[in-house]
């Protein structure tokens, strides 16, 4: 009988009942030993998979210009996003090449990831700048709506089909799944109810909250094989190297704000004082002063709060920004409309007047770059339902009276007429 004491040939541990020992034909190995071997070998495996967007990772810079191709404005925004992709990507380079290689590895620091809050009104550009970093990036992206998501058990999307969707975006490859990018969009709409509720579960709003505290943070999520080819073996998803990004208008959250920043008088009569008007330039970037505490009055759990470190405010556009977004991005709403027009065989022209006067129209709407579509579709419907049926028409022209409403377009035909045909705004 071999009474000797067995150690582990990786780290010498000594066998006991805690620590147990696989024994091999030449030595002996430990399960902690074991993990960290299936740890390594899996990162491998991701190295050999993302080769291609690992190398090398896009730098904060590069990934902004590809932004500045679409979005116009948000310039802060725009490079927080490009640092967290940037370090995201760095993240996953250094654990595909630098593997954790011993339990002890104290030369080794594993750097966090550092999820991301958009917060900003509607029409600002949160979904645009999700949706054009999906085009940039490498690895699987997904946006998801946090409005269809409910608690597992009840009618609605459970949280952890946002990942089975990441692993559909993947290919089904689980190691490249796992160092994806999720974006959540309307996660607003995820704040609690009041204490006027009658008791009811609020199963679309902090119940998904809570559900989706450990997904973000990091945890294995089993994919369930209901509606996936049948398998062998069921795929287990580690959310820890997932970087989150979720998004929301926080319509109101204004309010909580001006009530911290600008409290109210505290005396009235002779001694109260008069409070000076607000600097509109101050109240446009109000979301600037955003702290988790005036996210936990808006309806967010403070736990889920802290999983979100960074963020980032998005601000209403000005005039001269929606005039850019008009004609600025590669696919500018002028560009489409012009395309739309070319088809007829016709050119499209604006003014410089009346983009500014298009601008001004959005701005009245209160529906950000959103409300620029809705001018264009009401200023030239009536254009494009003619068009079609005119036969000797080479251009169009829309001026700043044709935008306000006190005057037509103006068609330019074949002919070398000094007078122009012209056809209501509508």
């Amino acid at each position: 009988m071999n009474d000797k004491l067995q150690t582990c040939s990786f780290c010498g541990a000594s066998q006991g009942v805690e620590t147990p020992l696989i024994a091999g034909i030449d030595g002996h190995i430990c399960e902690a030993c074991v993990a960290l071997a299936h740890q390594v070998v899996t990162s491998w495996g991701r190295c050999r998979s993302l080769n291609g967007p690992l190398k090398p990772p896009p730098k904060p810079k590069e990934i902004k210009d590809q932004l500045d191709l679409y979005v116009i404005g948000q310039e802060s925004a725009k490079e927080c996003l490009a640092v967290a992709v940037h370090n995201h990507f760095k993240r996953l380079a250094v654990e595909a090449r630098h593997p954790r290689r011993a339990l002890d590895d104290r030369d080794r620091v594993e750097i966090d990831k550092s999820n991301i809050l958009l917060l900003g009104p509607s029409g600002t550009g949160k979904t645009l700048l999700a949706a054009t970093l999906a085009r940039i990036v490498g690895v699987p992206f997904v946006i998801a709506d946090a409005t269809t998501l409910t608690q597992a058990g009840y009618v609605g999307d459970d949280v952890e089909g946002i990942i089975v969707r990441l692993l559909d975006a993947a290919g089904g490859n689980k190691d490249v799944a796992e160092w994806g990018i999720v974006y959540i969009d309307e996660i607003d709409k995820l704040a609690r109810v009041g204490e006027n509720s009658h008791g009811t579960r609020d199963v679309s709003g902090e119940g998904v909250q809570q559900a989706l505290l450990k997904l973000i943070e990091g945890t294995q999520v089993k994919i369930s094989a209901k509606g996936r080819k049948e398998s062998a073996e069921t795929p287990v998803i580690d959310t820890r190297n997932i970087l989150f990004m979720v998004g929301g208008a926080f319509a109101g959250l204004e309010r909580v704000l001006r009530r911290r920043l600008e409290p109210g008088p505290s005396a009235i009569g002779f001694h109260s004082e008069i409070t000076a008007k607000a600097d509109p330039r101050a109240a446009a970037r109000i979301y600037d002063e955003t702290q988790p505490d005036d996210l936990r009055h808006f309806g967010l759990i403070p736990e889920f709060i802290g999983r979100l470190p960074v963020v980032v405010a998005l601000h209403d556009l000005d005039e001269a920004a929606l005039v850019r977004i008009l004609t600025e991005p590669r696919n500018a709403l002028v560009r489409q409309y012009q395309q739309l027009f070319l088809f007829e065989g016709a050119s499209l022209e604006f003014t410089p007047e009346a983009l500014v006067a298009i601008a001004r129209k959005a701005i009245a709407r209160g529906t950000g770059a959103r409300g620029l579509r809705s001018v264009l579709e009401g200023l030239l419907q009536r254009p494009m339902f003619d068009l079609p049926s005119m036969t000797d028409v080479v251009g169009c022209l829309v001026d700043e009276a044709a935008v306000n409403g006190d005057g037509p377009v103006q068609w330019r035909h074949t002919a070398a007429e000094p007078e122009s045909v012209a056809v209501g705004a509508g």
